[in-house]
């Protein structure tokens, strides 16, 4: 039973990390604010670490990974963008990023109790996934 919760889990690591490092991008080039913008590079980094570890350890499963949903992934390209339109400033990328660390945070936690059979590597990397998310949304939070 270990196995096949390990592999559920880590494939939603596995498009949690593309979908955080696909917001990030998107929003990127539109930051003024350095220290925003270090702020977000420096998750961006760390997102892709974790994504190493991820991949390694699906590999040992023989597992492909997952993508993030496309159509929540077209949403959010498109709220993305549709805010920006509207008003192109650090507040609206700091509120939309903060939406999706708590949309990752709270899908996450959700797949940590939903497989709770994985093993403990799976289980660390989703907690510091975690606590990335939650680290970028608190750090963030002063350009609301």
């Amino acid at each position: 039973m270990i196995e096949p919760d390990t592999i559920k889990l880590l494939r939603e690591c596995d498009a949690g990390v593309k979908m955080g490092v696909s917001a990030i991008d998107d929003v990127l080039n539109y930051v003024h604010d350095e220290t925003l913008k270090q702020y977000l590079i420096d998750c961006k980094n760390e997102n892709d670490k974790l994504d190493t570890e991820i991949q390694e350890q699906l590999d040992r499963f023989k597992d492909e990974g997952k993508d993030p949903n496309p159509i929540a992934k077209g949403m959010s390209w498109m709220k993305t963008n549709v805010k920006l339109v509207m008003n192109e400033s650090d507040g609206t990328i700091a509120d939309l990023i903060t939406d999706g660390c708590n949309m990752g945070v709270k899908s996450l936690s959700r797949y940590l109790n939903q497989y709770k059979a994985a093993d403990e590597t799976s289980k660390d990397i989703t907690k510091r996934l975690i606590n990335l998310e939650e680290k970028l949304a608190k750090d963030i939070r002063s350009f609301l």
